[in-house]
């Protein structure tokens, strides 16, 4: 499941969405930061007070940097044919506003706004601002930064990929669903993304084990979900007190080296630590003790 897409945040000079003064571009290739890129832009426009004091730019400190006419080539390069994400509309709407502004033609890519994607994946927080979520995940960042915000920003959208298994490619469908009054998204009258839980086949070996599963799977949540159901488990979305296995994406465990964890894997620790029997499994462990049967202790 890829994960590739890049990050835009700006900030302005004054009101008007195009009056670009500072922007900032994170990429992410395979559930990482793989590059940064910023830079001030001269906006060819007055500063206003107010901005000045939200971002701290000003006139003297951009006397030198390039236009947005002399930097677009730039940025375009990095974000041509990719999926770009921007932290509400925003950013995307500064671009088009700037891009138009000197008769210059748009970038073409697909937008993602990370706000919807919140809302959707964690729709009991209490507000969607950058700061509001960072600090409900407890990511340090500086804000309005143009680069720290584009970092954090990414780091949101692989959370939400880690937790629910949706690639950013999906996210892009995910978000334009409407959401009904039994709180799913729903598309062509099936909830999307499908439901996992599962009741496990009585007969099955593993029988009485509940799995939860966590990250990017090699093969569908439908799939894997089916797959442990076949073999007994009871499948469910969320650690509870319940939970006896919870199964991390292989790549998953490689990358985070025990760091940056899914809210589920910090969640499963925290019972084990209070004395609960949870085995946290890799996907390809998992799958050869589904089909070869070895028992999971």
């Amino acid at each position: 499941m890829g994960t590739d897409f890049v990050v835009i945040d700006v900030e302005t000079a004054n009101a008007s969405c195009s009056s670009i003064c500072q922007v900032g571009i994170a990429a992410f290739c395979n559930g990482d930061l793989m590059d940064t890129w910023e830079s001030l832009v001269n906006p060819e426009d007055y500063f206003s007070p107010f901005n000045i004091s939200i971002h701290g730019i000003d006139e003297r400190m951009v006397e030198d940097a390039p236009t947005w006419r002399g930097i677009f080539s730039q940025i375009n390069s990095r974000l041509q044919n990719r999926i770009v994400v921007s932290h509400s509309p925003f950013d995307r709407i500064a671009v088009q506003q700037a891009c138009g502004r000197f008769d210059m033609s748009g970038c073409q890519c697909r937008w993602l706004d990370s706000v919807r994607v919140a809302r959707v994946a964690w729709p009991e927080l209490p507000g969607y601002r950058l700061f509001n979520i960072a600090d409900h995940f407890g990511i340090e960042y500086r804000a309005h930064d143009a680069l720290e915000d584009a970092r954090c920003a990414g780091l949101l959208v692989l959370r939400a990929v880690e937790e629910t298994g949706l690639s950013p490619e999906q996210w892009l469908d995910r978000v334009g669903y409407p959401i009904c009054s039994d709180g799913q998204m729903r598309h062509g009258g099936r909830a999307f993304p499908p439901q996992v839980k599962r009741d496990g086949d009585h007969a099955g070996r593993l029988f009485g084990e509940v799995v939860v599963f966590t990250g990017s799977l090699s093969i569908s949540r439908e799939d894997a979900a089916e797959s442990a159901a076949e073999a007994g488990c009871r499948v469910e979305d969320s650690v509870t007190k319940y939970t006896t296995i919870l199964v991390v994406g292989d790549q998953d465990i490689r990358r985070l080296a025990g760091h940056d964890k899914s809210s589920k894997q910090r969640k499963a620790e925290q019972f084990i630590e209070a004395g609960q029997h949870i085995r946290i499994l890799g996907e390809s462990d998992f799958h050869r003790i589904v089909t070869a049967g070895i028992d999971p202790v």
